[in-house]
């Protein structure tokens, strides 16, 4: 966990999941990872970045169009939600705040994860393809779920997440 925000401004400290701690007023909207002295990166992700971060625009509507949310404060499935997932599979590997009363932010909710920026990208994509696997294993066509399973087991993840990214531009540093 981390501890409540520091008189004089310094705000909030994330005890990270390689023991190492971080300001989170050291980390902006724009970046995607930082370099930690464990000699590891690690992922930063805030509720404000757009879900399209790491899945296609056409995904993220028919994410949002098919899975009913139980917040009134996140109504529409978004970033929180993704990193509700990441967070659900690996809870040893992602330390979360609340930085909703920091004004100087702009974020109301900043997750840190054990992984880089890439590593957690394809994470994400795999847990959401295993979302879908589940949905469609539903579906009462048995040729419907054929043809998702033949499609899925050509579907390359890392190679997903490179075409993603340079296509996006994602490196490291600032998307927005």
């Amino acid at each position: 966990m981390s501890e409540p925000s520091v008189p004089g401004g310094r705000g909030a400290v994330l005890d990270l999941p390689c023991g190492e701690t971080k300001r989170v007023r050291e980390l902006d909207l724009g970046k995607r990872e930082f370099d930690c002295p464990c000699g590891d990166s690690h992922a930063v992700v805030m509720d404000v970045h757009p879900p399209d971060r790491f899945l296609p625009e056409f995904l993220v509507d028919i994410l949002q169009e098919t899975i009913e949310t139980t917040s009134d404060d996140m109504p529409e499935f978004g970033t929180a939600h993704l990193m509700g997932i990441v967070l659900e599979e690996f809870p040893e590997a992602v330390v979360s705040e609340d930085v909703s009363e920091d004004g100087e932010l702009g974020a109301g909710i900043v997750w840190v994860t054990d992984f880089d920026s890439r590593r957690l990208h394809e994470i994400i994509v795999e847990l959401v393809v295993e979302l879908m696997e589940h949905a469609v294993s539903h579906a009462d066509d048995d040729d419907v779920v054929s043809e998702f399973e033949s499609k899925m087991l050509q579907f390359d993840v890392g190679e997903f997440v490179d075409q993603y990214r340079a296509q996006r531009d994602l490196d490291p540093e600032p998307y927005m």
